[in-house]
């Protein structure tokens, strides 16, 4: 009969942490969710800064339809602050769960966390500019039962108003002694802004100026781009995400140092980085699409500051205009 075996435990080396502490150390560890930054990073940033520098800090780490949100809420918070997720992503041409996922993105939860820092930064902001508000700014133009045509106008009165304060005079000064002194001028602007490209063309072609038009992928425009050099002045009109078209124009007129001015209603746009002089104007609008009458006051109002600077010539020159 033979003896059962007994089984020795050989003894083992111990571990520096041991396996416990290690599982341990594993699952104190917080895992983190694809698509979904940390709550607290987005959290903390926003004690320290507002929440539009903040979205300004990580603007190129987003995706390219993020950049459509980030745009829009730097640009515009107070309808950020205020509006539904649906809202907000109708009026930056993109969808909610796009706006959501730019929120996560910043480190808030959601949208609504996201929706309480502009909310805190629009009543800071609008606490600071109270007192030095004029007295009439606060009369409205319409009674409180307004309809949807009265609604428009109010907000397009309040986009000139918006567009004439935060205007940077010196920029309107470079811009048109840019204009006066170019040997050609080139306005790019597709789609909705091709109208008020053809527009510029028109008021500085009354004056006699050189002008060209970049307003689609055609093989004209193209070779217009293909003029471009150092005695062009390129100008750039975008409203929310740039055409591609647009963009290529002012690389162009980097590359080939030409001078280049971007008139856009974002201010984080890709035309403006690749601008020397910038003019940015308030599209603010109820409707369903962007309101344009501050764009349009600002080039009319380019145009009367380019005639400002030699009537007499120009006076010429549009009787003669006139009279081909």
């Amino acid at each position: 009969m033979t003896t059962p075996m007994k089984r020795v435990a050989t003894p083992t080396t111990p571990r520096p942490n041991g396996g416990r502490a290690t599982s341990r150390a594993r699952a104190a560890t917080p895992r983190k969710t694809a698509g979904a930054a940390p709550r607290r990073e987005g959290a903390v940033a926003s004690e320290h800064q507002s929440l539009s520098k903040y979205i300004r800090a990580r603007f190129d780490d987003c995706s390219r339809s993020q950049k459509d949100v980030a745009q829009y809420i730097v640009d515009h918070l107070d309808e950020a602050a205020f509006q539904t997720a649906e809202e907000l992503a109708r009026r930056a041409n993109t969808s909610s769960s796009t706006v959501v996922r730019f929120s996560q993105a910043l480190g808030f939860e959601g949208f609504p966390e996201l929706q309480a820092a502009a909310r805190e930064e629009y009543r800071r902001v609008h606490a600071k500019g109270a007192p030095s508000e004029p007295q009439g700014s606060s009369t409205p133009l319409f009674s409180l039962d307004q309809n949807e045509f009265e609604t428009a106008l109010a907000a397009d009165h309040l986009n000139v108003e918006e567009t004439a304060r935060k205007v940077s005079r010196s920029s309107v000064e470079a811009l048109i002694e840019a204009i006066v002194s170019a040997q050609k001028v080139l306005v790019a602007g597709t789609d909705q802004m091709a109208f008020f490209a053809s527009y510029l063309r028109h008021l500085l072609m009354l004056l006699d100026l050189r002008v060209d038009v970049v307003a689609s992928p055609s093989q004209e425009a193209l070779s217009r781009l293909g003029r471009i050099d150092e005695t062009t002045l390129v100008i750039g009109l975008s409203a929310g995400r740039p055409h591609p078209l647009v963009v290529r124009a002012m690389k162009l007129a980097r590359h080939r140092k030409a001078r280049a001015a971007a008139i856009t209603d974002a201010t984080l746009s890709e035309v403006a980085k690749l601008a020397q002089i910038k003019l940015y104007y308030s599209s603010n609008s109820p409707a369903y699409v962007r309101s344009h009458t501050a764009l349009l006051s600002l080039i009319q109002g380019l145009a009367y500051g380019v005639y400002a600077q030699d009537t007499a010539q120009y006076d010429d020159r549009i009787k003669a205009f006139r009279l081909k």
